[in-house]
C-alpha cells in the first residue's frame, strides 16, 4: 500500500463544506487531494465525500455521488458534485455549454497591469499545453490585479473557457508563472509542492430549483505568506 500523508487519510472536515442537499454537494478542495482515483491509488475527494454522505445519513449500500468537473490534484477551491443521476446530468450540461461563472484566485510573480483580457490559441502535448499560432484551441479569460506585493501579484480570473491548464500556461506565456508551477517557469517554491491556484467560486442554476447559486471558498492560510490577503474577502 502506497503511504499517504496523513492529511489526505482522515475524514471530510465539516468546515470544508459548502453546501448540502438533496441534489447538489460542494466542498472546498485542498490543495494536493485527487478529485478522484488515479494510477497512485491515493484517497480522493469523492472517497471522502461519499464517506461523509454514508455515514451522515446512514446508509447501508453504496453512495451515489457523481463528479461534473475536475481540479488539478495541486489546485484547491470549489468542487461541485451531483447526488443524483439527473442533477448530475444538469450540471454536466451548464459546464459544458458554458453557463456556469468560474472564479479563480492565483498568485504570480511579477506586477500584472491592473486588469485586462488574455485570448491565446492552446495546444496540448501529453501533461503540459503550449501558445500556438494555429491549430490550437482558443482559450480565453480576464483578469484584475487584486493585490501587489513582494514581486507578486493577487490575481482574479474570470475563465471564459476551460482548456488543459489553461490559466497557467497563459499567464506564463506572458511572463508571470503561478508560484510553484516549476512546469511552466515558475522559480518559486508553494507548501508542499502545489501550486498557488485555487477555484474561488462557481455560480450556477440549481439543477432542480432553477436558483442562481453561489459557492466561495477561501484559499488556505499560507496564502498570506506570499502576500497579505484582502480583509474584506474574508
Amino acid at each position: 500500500m502506497i503511504n499517504q500523508p496523513n492529511i489526505y487519510k482522515t475524514e471530510l472536515e465539516k468546515k470544508d463544506i459548502l453546501y448540502l442537499d438533496n441534489h447538489l454537494f460542494v466542498v472546498n478542495k485542498k490543495a494536493g487531494l485527487l478529485v478522484q482515483g488515479d494510477k497512485t491509488g491515493d484517497t480522493t475527494l469523492l472517497e471522502l465525500c461519499k464517506a461523509y454522505l454514508k455515514k451522515v445519513y446512514q446508509k447501508p449500500g453504496n453512495v451515489f455521488l457523481a463528479l461534473v468537473h475536475r481540479l488539478d490534484r495541486p489546485t484547491s477551491g470549489v468542487v461541485v458534485f451531483g447526488r443524483t443521476s439527473k442533477a448530475a446530468s444538469r450540471l454536466s450540461e451548464q459546464f459544458r455549454e458554458h453557463k456556469i461563472k468560474k472564479i479563480y484566485w492565483a498568485l504570480v510573480r511579477g506586477c500584472l497591469p491592473e486588469q485586462g483580457e488574455m485570448q491565446d490559441f492552446l495546444l496540448r502535448k501529453e501533461q503540459k499545453s503550449f501558445t500556438v499560432s494555429e491549430n490550437g484551441k482558443s482559450a480565453a479569460l480576464c483578469y484584475k490585479r487584486l493585490a501587489f506585493q513582494n514581486d507578486t501579484s493577487l490575481v482574479e480570473i474570470e475563465m471564459k473557457t476551460g482548456r488543459h491548464h489553461q490559466i497557467r500556461v497563459q499567464f506564463s506565456s506572458r511572463g508571470f508563472p503561478i508560484i510553484g508551477d516549476f512546469k511552466y517557469g515558475s522559480k518559486t517554491k508553494f507548501p508542499n509542492g502545489n501550486l498557488a491556484l485555487h477555484a474561488r467560486s462557481v455560480t450556477l442554476f440549481h439543477p432542480v430549483t432553477k436558483e442562481t447559486m453561489t459557492f466561495q471558498a477561501n484559499p488556505d492560510k499560507c496564502w498570506n505568506s506570499f502576500i497579505q490577503l484582502p480583509a474584506d474577502n474574508f
